[in-house]
């Protein structure tokens, strides 16, 4: 069979746009969606619309399948005829799940004879297929080192994560987390910044100018809590307890909601009480360790 075929299955924004970047690179590309007028831009560009979720499946050795969330995935795996056509395929899973959705896929696939690729795509779909997008792939090495130049058409980004399949969902799920939480205090510090008549965009680009030196912040308190030694090598501790007290004293004073910096300085507080407050910030991993 053609390895230069591919089926995708969803058609959403990231799927959509999945399946034009292989168009655009020569593959022969198979569609299918559950609501099939979405195919219709990428059928003028030269896919074929696949009648079945089946049908799609068998059309190319590779499956790549990006949908809603796992409940959707598990639905069109469960449709007619999928789980027999999977048979001797390559199955990337770009659904968005929890690692235990993950590892339950690739039991699935394992189960119907197929090779599996767990893939987390941490960009937007205009960002796709460039030289830096990053994708999270896990998997057995053997069959993504096979499938690195199919995954190069999305993205020069990739990073393997390990055999395990539910690593790259684990991972970003970690960087989500991160994003999460610099963005909830950077929408408190917004509105900070609104209250004492700032130009809130002003703010955010100065903010934007101090994430490179963050990134490198992290980067070393990654490494000190990976070395296990926590002295102090560039931000005690005891200098956040005081910082997240005097955000949320500020808060309060301004009338601001308070539910954000409450969170903060409560953990750093608990931090303090266990005897932290003399380490270095990393520390507070112990605290989420519940040691």
């Amino acid at each position: 069979m053609n390895d230069r075929q591919i089926t995708v299955l969803g058609l959403g924004s990231m799927g959509s746009t999945i399946a034009r970047l292989y168009l655009d690179q020569g593959y022969q590309v198979t569609v299918w969606n559950r609501s099939a007028d979405k195919a219709e831009p990428l059928v003028a560009r030269g896919a074929t619309l696949a009648r079945s979720a089946a049908d799609a499946v068998r059309a190319s050795p590779g499956v790549l399948m990006c949908v809603y969330d796992y409940r959707a995935a598990d639905a069109i795996l469960a449709m007619e005829g999928v789980a027999a056509a999977m048979d001797g395929r390559l199955l990337v899973q770009l659904t968005t799940g929890s690692p235990q959705d993950a590892r339950d896929a690739d039991a699935w696939a394992k189960r119907h004879g197929a090779r599996y690729l767990e893939g987390a795509i941490q960009a937007a779909p205009d960002q796709m297929g460039q030289p830096d997008t990053p994708i999270l792939m896990s998997g057995a090495e053997a069959v993504f080192r096979a499938a690195e130049p199919l995954l190069g058409v999305l993205g020069g980004g990739t990073v393997y994560l390990g055999a395990e399949a539910g690593a790259a969902a684990a991972m970003d799920l970690a960087t989500l987390s991160t994003i999460y939480g610099t963005l909830l205090g950077f929408m408190h510090g917004a509105r900070v910044a609104e209250h004492e008549g700032f130009d809130v965009a002003e703010f955010g680009r100065i903010v934007a100018g101090i994430m490179p030196t963050f990134g490198g912040f992290l980067q070393h308190e990654a490494r000190v809590i990976q070395s296990g030694d926590f002295a102090i090598s560039q931000s005690p501790m005891r200098i956040s307890v005081e910082a997240t007290q005097r955000i949320l004293d500020t808060a309060r004073q301004a009338g601001i909601d308070t539910e954000f910096p409450a969170f903060a300085a409560g953990l750093f507080r608990r931090a303090d009480a266990a005897g932290l407050g003399g380490e270095e910030i990393a520390a507070l991993i112990k605290l989420l360790r519940g040691a």
